[in-house]
């Protein structure tokens, strides 16, 4: 006999809330495996593709592309038992409805973080018919924490009924899910005035879904007629042969964009960051660069990245300036040292800006570094980084020269201390050995949180880099 259940939005790690449903993979009516991907979703870190821990057909959807599920809201309703489409209509969700059970072999294991199949079994309480459901008592009162289940009969089900007044008259209002009752309850929804489309007049979770869209269109229309007239009201009047004038465009700030505009408020608000800049001669690093890449040969593995050096040369200045490898515990007005160097490197995608860590990157020599921060750049191309690849990070690389600019004030990537900005590396006149030469020059730019120390230790560290740029030795001898 068929059953269904109900999967929700799960928690999907790193404190994420929220996700905006980008595609869904399956329609309703689908036969679904065990641990199939079912929908795509975009949280605030990356783009994640959910699996169903039930095998069964799909009886109902939730949420329509472009819209946000919070954590522990329904994807979908998944009919465990059934062959075809046919032995669970999508209509009957809010008449049979479980939670998983450990071992009864529906679901999988653990898929995600924080959700799985294996949490006891749910209670079960079953609809018992009765002989006069006109004279039915009142309905029990609200729905409890969890789902009730009800067993999918073979013939109709027996109605459940609340008394209240339906079309103006006083009588039963049928409704069998206390689920649905639920739903209607949080959106204000007066079971008395709708009309069930089910067997018997029963209401299900459809009716219930239509009656919210009704009334938040109607509201919509209220606000944007009261918008209009707004609008008409503050705007200038408009003589003939001229341009109307132009409405201004609201984007949400939600996704990447809206957890990238958190993150810097947060940072401008809490940390009192402070900039120090240099310019630097980086003509022996990219002559240094050079013969790298042709000592390796012509198929000697993949080339030496200035973008490598630079992270390279950051681990060890950071090796001698550990207080720029910190952060600060607000609450227990502590500055923690943290004693690997986990490098963000900053990556500009059609999503917006992400920031992919390169984890220990202070065991990594620059080819190995190279090679992660290829790696993870094209993962981030492709939409494709998990969030514990885009957290967790102790020191930020920003190459803003890739955009043709010299120079910027980083803001820095909260929670961490510093952020070494990188302008473009372009030949420009240098005074080298006492004549004026041309020479490549680049400007770096540190900014860092004041409270975990003060000017003399950014400017050491941010000295150290340029000279470890212009005298490439200097690392070495470090070495």
């Amino acid at each position: 006999m068929a059953h269904v259940l109900e999967f929700k939005l799960p928690d999907l790690g790193e404190g994420l809330t929220e996700a905006e449903i980008v595609r869904w993979l399956v329609e309703v009516g689908d036969v679904v495996a065990i641990d199939q991907p079912v929908v795509e979703v975009e949280t605030a870190k990356a783009m994640v593709e959910v699996p169903c821990p039930y095998g069964g057909v799909v009886t109902a959807r939730f949420g329509e592309e472009g819209s946000e599920l919070p954590v522990g809201a329904p994807l979908l309703t998944v009919a465990v038992g059934a062959t075809d489409a046919s032995s669970a209509a999508p209509g009957d969700d809010g008449a049979a409805a479980e939670e998983p059970s450990s071992g009864s072999g529906s679901g999988s294991g653990n898929v995600l973080v924080g959700y799985g199949t294996g949490a006891p079994a749910a209670r079960r309480r079953r609809i018992r018919p009765e002989r006069n459901t006109a004279s039915a008592a009142p309905a029990a009162p609200a729905a409890p924490a969890a789902p009730a289940v009800v067993s999918a009969p073979s013939r109709p089900a027996p109605v459940a009924v609340a008394v209240g007044e339906v079309n103006g008259r006083q009588g039963p209002v049928a409704v069998v899910s206390p689920l649905v009752r639920r739903l209607a309850r949080q959106h204000e929804i007066d079971l008395r005035q709708l009309t069930g489309s089910g067997p018997d007049g029963l209401i299900l979770r459809a009716d219930v879904d239509s009656a919210i869209r009704r009334a938040g269109e109607a509201v919509t229309e209220v606000e944007a007629r009261t918008t209009a007239e707004s609008v008409v009201a503050a705007a200038p009047t408009v003589h003939a042969g001229t341009a109307a004038p132009a409405t201004a465009e609201r984007i949400p700030l939600r996704g990447v964009r809206g957890a990238v505009a958190d993150k810097l408020s947060r940072s401008r608000s809490e940390i009192p960051d402070a900039t120090c800049w240099v310019d630097a001669d980086a003509t022996e690093l990219m002559a240094a660069r050079a013969a790298m890449n042709a000592a390796s040969g012509p198929s000697g593995g993949p080339k030496v990245s200035v973008l490598a050096l630079l992270a390279r040369i950051c681990t060890a200045a950071l090796a001698r300036y550990p207080e720029l490898n910190s952060t600060v515990d607000t609450a227990a007005r502590e500055i923690v040292r943290l004693p690997g160097v986990h490098l963000g490197f900053a990556a500009q995608t059609e999503r917006g800006l992400v920031v992919p860590v390169v984890r220990d990157a202070h065991t990594r020599n620059a080819e190995s570094i190279g090679a992660e921060v290829a790696r993870l750049t094209e993962l981030a191309r492709t939409g494709k980084l998990s969030p514990a690849q885009l957290t967790g990070g102790t020191f930020t690389l920003n190459n803003y020269g890739v955009f043709g600019v010299d120079g910027s004030t980083p803001i820095i990537n909260h929670p961490e201390a510093a952020m070494l900005g990188v302008g473009r590396i372009m030949p420009k006149p240098w005074v080298h050995h006492g004549e004026l030469a041309v020479r490549q020059v680049v400007q770096l730019s540190l900014t860092f949180d004041h409270r975990v120390c003060d000017g003399g230790t950014a400017g050491g560290f941010l000295r150290y880099v340029a000279d470890c740029v212009e005298q490439p030795a200097v690392l070495l001898r470090t070495l």
